[in-house]
């Protein structure tokens, strides 16, 4: 069943895989510095006239708790993890991310009772600020009730949730969304970070904190003013036509293309990933991406090796061994929802994060034994025994 929500001003999304840090780490402090001189792009085939004169200012230190546990949201389980490659680690002491929301430029930071504090950089923290980043942050939706479902129903589960609480699903603006995750097709970490920080640049520059530079998300209509030959000659190779004929077909969209994006949250799931799937450079697996992280489809499974891999050790190990193939990854989508029900894309979530290098490594070796006791035991490659 859909939600229905009070609607705050647009939003513009996040990060998803930690970008590189400054050489020197920020120190923690209370006000942060925010440069309002226009930064030089690295990379300048196209025109960007949007200049804004040098000065600097400090923020003031006017933090405003989100009045939230570190169990419904854990922000280096939430940004650092692939769902968005606009967010920035800038301080280490408290732990804190900055990003953009909107034309808000925001940075929240962990505190030690498990809270988030959040900070507008030259926005009045109003209503309306303060709404956008809660929809953002997906806030309304409760983690400890749908995990304790999930771990009715999964002893493994319930144990990884114990150490990675907080790992939450964002609610990205869908055009945002949409085009990083055209260009994380293939790809790696830090060339798709580059690549988004390409396309962000075009944007209004909203300043820039602890060394980062951070703008608003450039409209469909600025967007659909760079070419080809702009995005090639900045690195993005055959995805530059993807992003250039996607843009043509949204503004083709009756109504427009942002309207049309923002429809698709209204469509059953299949019919919103057919939907996607007409843009150039949108395959199953991008699609259920930007279903899952924008489009409320809290079912979406995106699927990939990884997830293929966790579905064969927990969920269908008869399947182990086999390719994965367009008709197995519904296989591997089914099995998920099956499991975990409605929103099973969050469960997904979950699974997918511990198996990161960074987070496996902090879970106890008792939780990794216990799994290898659980998966099936195979002679022969025929299945012998098997657990769920």
């Amino acid at each position: 069943m859909k939600r229905t929500r009070s609607k705050p001003p647009p939003l513009t999304p996040i990060t998803a895989a930690m970008p590189p840090t400054p050489s020197t780490p920020p120190t923690p402090q209370t006000a942060h510095k925010l440069t309002h001189s226009k930064p030089t792009p690295t990379l300048k085939p196209i025109s960007n006239s949007s200049k804004k004169p040098k000065r600097s200012i400090f923020s003031s230190p006017d933090w405003a708790p989100l009045n939230t546990t570190q169990s419904e949201l854990s922000l280096p389980l939430t940004f650092p993890t692939g769902q968005t490659f606009r967010w920035r680690q800038t301080q280490t002491s408290p732990l804190q991310y900055t990003g953009v929301v909107g034309s808000h430029l925001v940075s929240l930071k962990q505190l030690q009772n498990g809270d988030v504090a959040y900070h507008f950089y030259q926005t009045p923290c109003d209503t309306n600020a303060r709404a956008a980043l809660l929809d953002f942050l997906n806030l309304d939706i409760s983690l400890s009730d749908m995990w304790q479902g999930f771990s009715a129903v999964d002893s493994r589960f319930a144990e990884l949730a114990r150490h990675l609480g907080g790992a939450r699903v964002l609610r990205q603006d869908p055009l945002e969304c949409l085009v990083q995750f055209i260009c994380s097709s293939n790809n790696n970490i830090k060339r798709i970070t580059q690549m988004v920080d390409f396309i962000s640049s075009l944007g209004d520059y909203l300043g820039t904190v602890e060394g980062f530079d951070f703008y608003a998300f450039p409209s469909l209509d600025c967007l659909s003013m760079v070419s080809e030959a702009d995005l090639r000659a900045a690195g993005f190779g055959y995805r530059a036509k993807y992003i250039v004929g996607t843009m043509e077909a949204l503004q083709s969209k009756p109504g427009g293309g942002v309207e049309w994006l923002a429809s698709l949250r209204d469509l059953e799931l299949q019919k919103a990933i057919d939907a996607l799937s007409t843009l150039p450079g949108v395959g199953p697996k991008v699609a259920a991406c930007i279903a899952l992280f924008s489009l409320d489809q809290h079912h979406a499974i995106p699927v990939d090796t990884h997830v293929w891999q966790i579905a064969t050790r927990h969920l269908i190990p008869e399947l182990a061994g086999t390719r994965l193939t367009p008709k197995l990854c519904s296989c591997v989508a089914d099995a998920f929802v099956s499991k975990y029900g409605k929103y099973a894309g969050w469960a997904q979530t979950l699974l997918f994060i511990a198996e990161l290098p960074s987070q496996k490594a902090l879970l106890p070796s008792t939780l990794w034994s216990m799994e290898e006791g659980r998966n099936s035991k195979r002679k022969n490659g025929q299945v012998v025994n098997e657990t769920q």
